[in-house]
Parts: structure tokens; C-alpha cells; sequence
């Protein structure tokens, strides 16, 4: 666990409220036609909802999956999102494990 990359990552608001939106998939709109059973989110859904262009919301994505907080799969043309709980809770255990050292 690289904190220091995941802080980075969370460093703004923006990216904080994209893992929190990924919390619950009826932040979205539903699923794309044939794509229903797959978990995870399509990052056009992301960038409509964020209002940000495709290029800054490909930039977030990527510091968010290097830092581990998001997975990503790759569909035709489409990636889907959705949020590492595990990765997550290992960086909160990581923070603290670090801050209450003795």
C-alpha cells in the first residue's frame, strides 16, 4: 500500500465524490443495453454526471485505479468502474496503523 499515492489520489473533492457516488449504483443512470449484469459503473456515466471533459475524467479514473480505490474492466469501447472495498479498508487500516503508532 503506497499511502502516500492514495492520499494524492484523494486530494480532491472531486475524486473523493466519484468514490463516494460509486458507493451506490443508483447514483447512475441504468445500465448500458447488454451490459446490465456487469458490476461497475461506465465512465461516460461518470463523466456526464461530474460535468468534467473525457480527458480529466480518464486522468481521475487512472490515479484512482493506481491508488487502488477503483477497479477497472474493459467491455468493447466502454471501461466500467466500480469502487476496491478491500483496497479501500486497507488504506484506511494502513492510515491508521500509521497515525497511532507508538
Amino acid at each position: 500500500m503506497d499511502i502516500e499515492r492514495s492520499i494524492s489520489a484523494l486530494n480532491n473533492p472531486m475524486r473523493r465524490r466519484i468514490l463516494e457516488w460509486l458507493k451506490d449504483r443508483s447514483n447512475f443512470p441504468p445500465a448500458l443495453p447488454g451490459h446490465e449484469d456487469l458490476e461497475g459503473v461506465c465512465v461516460a456515466y461518470i463523466q456526464e454526471k461530474a460535468k468534467l471533459s473525457q480527458s480529466t475524467i480518464s486522468n481521475y479514473m487512472g490515479l484512482l485505479k493506481q491508488a487502488g480505490f477503483v477497479k477497472a474492466e474493459r467491455h468493447g469501447q466502454w471501461t466500467f468502474y466500480r469502487r476496491d472495498e478491500e483496497n479501500i479498508q486497507a488504506f484506511l487500516t494502513a492510515v491508521k496503523d500509521e497515525l497511532l503508532k507508538m
